[in-house]
């Protein structure tokens, strides 16, 4: 018997006057609409929402969930985007009333337990990137990012320098530039070399007075820990710029090198990433910012403070660039990361990097036969293969393969990412995933490489929706139901 209530939306389920809940009359006297709202914000007839008893509505949401990919469920390869499993323990330490049921308006003395864990998780983030001053605040990775190229605008602001361009690698991460351009700033690209690392001779032609940021990703989205790094940072330092370390690969380093350390003047952390979190489903997300002695001033207020006795938040900071986010800073996820942090410690966290980096590498010694890596025989916590030679001889693209791993229960990886290796395959495994699952996926792959190419041109052919036309989908998105 077909599933109905997993394929069918609820307006194919609905039927007129089925309902799933059944509200009490008002207690209240009753107004009409008109008079509590402007006319101009009241449609001109209720919105047709689907009528449905509560059997179909909790069935339909159920079998839909059984339809997804989670980490949970399922390895996800997804390189770049460090998809680990996180620890439930930490939700359960999130979900603390104690935590939970908190309010960021209640008087600060009553606030802290809480402002004291994120304190800490202030201390912790500084000492982890070597860049001492925290801000909390950012919503997400570019959102950081964001953030922290509006913080070097203050920056140079205040010594009275117009500087107006941002650099970074073509392989940066695409968020890179946009978060340039949205901070007022002219994005400009910097070569690579053949071996994937910042082409020095590029960048000198490009480090002029103009020069605010380079941007850098470090391991890079190669999976390549760029050792020219000090060279980049003295030569964008010695024009007066400043360096901006993109911290989406930070689970690569942890314990084992520090930014601040080798040059970095900014960054931000992915703490759904690196740390513990939900990670996807559009949110919720944290991108916490670290950065220097010599621009802390400049930080999203209030960060929080400690005077000896008492946790407070800090609002009196003149030079801030203001808020950047409501209240401070997206609590749930951060108290997460502040729980991982706090489980492994120092030593653990450098074996969480240790472990990402041995997985990375045992999965590409597994693949690299007959999806070559370009880039050489090594990599940090993921690496970047290529299926230009499996296109050119059977007619297979880098599409094809992460469409058909789909019927094998494994996460699609990134493909054509970065845009410098041709038919590109991006791989993570990540430190939390077996060797056992590793060699699964490794010998699925490997198997893929040598079924049809019909087989792959028309997967998956497992899922309710095999391949959507996506530059239609792209181009011409149906974004309202048409009873019709």
């Amino acid at each position: 018997m077909r599933n109905t209530h997993a394929t069918e939306l609820l307006f194919q389920l609905s039927k007129p006057g089925r309902r799933a809940v059944r509200l009490p009359d008002c207690d209240v006297p009753p107004r009409p609409c008109h008079e509590l709202v402007p006319a101009a914000w009241l449609a001109d007839a209720p919105p047709p929402l689907p009528e449905v008893a509560e059997p179909d509505l909790v069935r339909h949401f159920t079998n839909l969930s059984t339809l997804n990919m989670s980490v949970d469920t399922h390895f996800y390869p997804l390189g770049s985007c460090t998809m680990k499993y996180n620890p439930k323990r930490n939700e359960r330490l999130a979900s603390l009333p104690g935590l939970a049921d908190l309010h960021p308006y209640q008087p600060e003395d009553t606030l802290q337990g809480l402002l004291q864990l994120l304190f800490e998780l202030q201390e912790m983030l500084g000492e982890i990137s070597g860049l001492p001053a925290v801000s909390l605040q950012p919503a997400a990775g570019a959102h950081g990012e964001l953030t922290a190229l509006m913080v070097a605008a203050a920056h140079f602001r205040a010594i009275g320098q117009r500087r107006t361009k941002v650099l970074a690698p073509d392989t940066a991460h695409g968020t890179n530039p946009a978060s340039a351009r949205m901070a007022g700033f002219e994005p400009v690209s910097v070569k690579s070399t053949p071996a994937g690392l910042v082409d020095l001779d590029d960048l000198d032609t490009k480090l002029n007075d103009d020069l605010a940021v380079l941007m850098i990703t470090n391991p890079n989205t190669l999976g390549l820990f760029d050792g020219q790094i000090g060279q980049i940072a003295d030569r964008v330092h010695g024009r007066g710029g400043l360096i901006y370390l993109d911290g989406a690969n930070m689970n690569a380093i942890l314990g084992i090198a520090r930014p601040g350390d080798f040059g970095a003047d900014m960054m931000h952390f992915n703490p759904h990433k690196t740390f513990s979190g939900p990670h996807g489903g559009g949110g919720p997300g944290a991108g916490p910012i670290c950065v220097t002695d010599e621009l802390a001033a400049y930080l999203p207020a209030p960060v929080v403070g400690f005077d000896g006795q008492q946790y407070y938040l800090d609002d009196q900071r003149p030079k801030s660039i203001g808020r950047v986010r409501s209240f401070f800073g997206n609590v749930g996820v951060l108290i997460r990361a502040y729980c991982y942090i706090r489980t492994h410690g120092s030593e653990g966290l450098r074996a969480v990097s240790e472990n990402a980096v041995l997985n990375a590498n045992y999965l590409l010694s597994l693949v690299k036969s007959v999806l070559p890596v370009p880039q050489g025989d090594g990599c940090m916590h993921e690496f970047v293969a290529s299926a230009a030679r499996l296109k050119k001889e059977k007619g297979i693209t880098a599409m094809d393969l992460a469409k058909r791993l789909l019927d094998y229960g494994f996460h699609a990886p990134t493909v054509y990412f970065p845009l410098t290796v041709p038919e590109a395959i991006m791989i993570e495994p990540t430190e939390t995933e077996s060797k056992e699952t590793l060699d699964a996926f490794a010998q699925t792959l490997i198997r893929l490489t040598e079924q049809a190419s019909d087989a792959l041109h028309d997967a998956p052919q497992t899922a309710p929706v095999s391949r959507p036309d996506e530059v239609q989908a792209a181009r011409k998105p149906v974004l309202r139901w048409n009873a019709d």
